[in-house]
């Protein structure tokens, strides 16, 4: 195996033995191959004469195939390899059909995407070795094609969200089918391939503003919350992932049955939306980070559900093994899959039953955090803002979204936020958060000092929210306002995050705890140059250097 997707590749260069996510070779092999097959797919995408038509059902089938299959590959998501397979196996049909449709380009109709076929799991490992990241040998060509699909795959991951509510926007998931197209152009160059990362950025924004149409659409503007971290005396299930979709059909289902919900990591904004929050039996979130999950998990005693990653694989013997359940793009092997029906809904009746043969969940923490700080929550602040920016009560925001992960390193997100000057407000998104959303930064002039504005996709109502600053104080570039961009990434939706800033103008971000192990010598200095893409050095140094001092 090789990859180099996540934060955590072995080294800063890659993982080749296995994954330190906890993907084995084999796994990442076929998702490897997944990724082939939906490139050869899109190939044949562009040139079918029914493609994306409203009125074709085999049209809207294709569109979420792609999106979930890229979803499937996003670290930590799917660890089945039999359910890959089974998607592999799917995408070979699809594919079958469109060539049937007579549209195969001639440039292309040898091309090996277009024309390999597997049955049995050895022939998708055999098939699987010829065609994995590094069967691109120009390193920076390598890449910039890599960037760009890991940029699709968060992509993907926010446009499925948006999907399942019935949002849809079939431009998005047409560039989708370009740029895994494109990846296998040998005749674009390198400026060709950083365009395409630019335009990839691009289409990100317009994945995160029909997410956030979908999300405020359905359930109504975030509000601020204080969100109970301490338990309930029932028995309880856990939600973890980010579908909202899934949250509100099981909050459905187990109203009256004595059963409490609690959210987990990135399904904590649940409780800033309106029609989420009005359920009474939405108890709190319980535990911190996604990957502390192994010991938190132990404690609910509940069943817990995976709406979508980040799974860590669970010690041998865990007792929560046989209590967890996935959907969507999720999977684990032995975990039971709830299935989705034709009309998108779920049963959770299975579920729900086990959850009433459980003990209530153990108290590992008391109290209550705040949140709900999306745009137009902040929109409402503005004018207190602006007033506290004039008179200099606020020198600085700082932009802290992104992911969280294991590393040790990450300490450094803590430190950083406990130790910015009392003058300065943290603005975050993502599970990021987790580091420092319980430390007791205060306020400035009744403005909390951290505003939480909800998933990792919420980052764009961090962008909204500085497009917003900048009409206020009439400036004409983004960067003239008094924002530092200090983000942690750990995956594929971080990317997209980052890309997404990149193409509104954003400059000068830095990103940790280290750089990203897919970007050549050379591409890094792309970025660097052209958009100021920095690491992270002391907290101490960080800070003075951020503050002009």
């Amino acid at each position: 195996m090789f990859c180099y997707q996540c934060q955590e590749a072995a080294n800063n260069t890659g993982c080749t033995v296995a994954g330190v996510c906890g993907k084995q070779p084999e796994t990442a092999n076929l998702q490897d191959l997944l990724i082939y097959t939906l490139k050869g797919i899109s190939i044949l995408r562009e040139g079918h004469p029914l493609e994306h038509r409203d009125d074709c059902e085999i049209c809207k089938g294709v569109d979420y195939f792609i999106t979930n299959s890229l979803f499937i590959t996003v670290t930590n998501s799917n660890f089945d390899d039999e359910a890959i397979a089974v998607e592999i196996r799917k995408g070979l049909e699809i594919r079958e059909g469109l060539k049937e449709g007579g549209c195969v380009p001639n440039r292309l109709a040898d091309h090996d995407v277009l024309t390999f076929t597997v049955a049995t799991m050895e022939e998708m490992q055999a098939k699987a070795l010829s065609i994995g990241v590094l069967s691109t040998e120009n390193e920076d060509v390598r890449s910039l094609r890599e960037l760009t699909i890991y940029g699709l795959k968060g992509m993907a991951a926010y446009y499925e969200h948006a999907n399942n509510l019935g949002y849809k926007k079939k431009e998005i998931v047409m560039f989708m089918e370009k740029a895994l197209a494109s990846t296998l152009d040998d005749t674009l160059s390198v400026d060709d391939l950083v365009a395409l990362v630019l335009e990839t950025g691009k289409f990100g924004v317009e994945a995160m503003a029909l997410l956030d149409k979908a999300n405020t659409g359905t359930f109504g503007n975030p509000e601020i919350t204080n969100v109970n971290i301490g338990v309930g005396t029932n028995p309880g299930i856990l939600v973890s992932g980010h579908d909202l979709n899934d949250m509100v059909q099981l909050l459905e289902q187990t109203e009256g049955t004595g059963i409490d919900v609690y959210t987990h990591s990135e399904m904590l904004p649940t409780h800033y939306y309106p029609k989420l929050k009005k359920f009474k039996h939405l108890v709190g979130n319980y535990g911190n980070s996604w990957w502390k999950q192994r010991e938190e998990f132990e404690t609910f005693n509940g069943p817990i559900i995976f709406t979508t990653n980040c799974i860590v694989p669970p010690k041998v013997g865990a007792s929560y093994d046989g209590k967890v359940f996935t959907t969507n793009a999720a999977g684990y092997p032995g975990w039971e899959r709830i299935a989705v029906n034709a009309d998108g809904t779920k049963n959770f009746s299975k579920v729900i039953e086990m959850a009433k043969t459980c003990k209530p969940p153990i108290q590992i923490e008391e109290g209550s955090i705040v949140g709900g700080f999306a745009h137009e929550q902040v929109f409402a602040l503005a004018d207190k803002v602006v007033d506290a920016v004039k008179s200099g009560a606020i020198k600085k925001f700082f932009v802290m979204a992104g992911c969280d992960g294991r590393m040790p390193s990450r300490d450094y997100y803590t430190k950083f936020a406990d130790n910015l000057p009392k003058d300065t407000v943290i603005l975050t998104a993502g599970c990021a958060k987790y580091r420092y959303n319980k430390l007791a930064l205060g306020d400035i002039g009744g403005i909390p000092r951290l505003l939480d504005a909800g998933q990792c996709n919420d980052s764009y109502s961090l962008a909204l929210i500085a497009l917003k600053l900048k009409e206020v104080f009439e400036l004409n570039d983004v960067n003239e306002l008094p924002i530092a961009y200090n983000i942690a990434w750990y995956e594929q939706k971080a990317v997209i995050v980052l890309l997404a800033l990149l193409s509104l103008g954003v400059k000068n971000i830095h990103l940790g705890p280290t750089l990203p192990g897919f970007l050549s010598p050379t591409v890094a200095d792309v970025l660097v140059k052209n958009f100021g893409i920095a690491g992270i050095g002391s907290v101490e140094d960080d800070i003075k250097l951020f503050m002009g001092e």
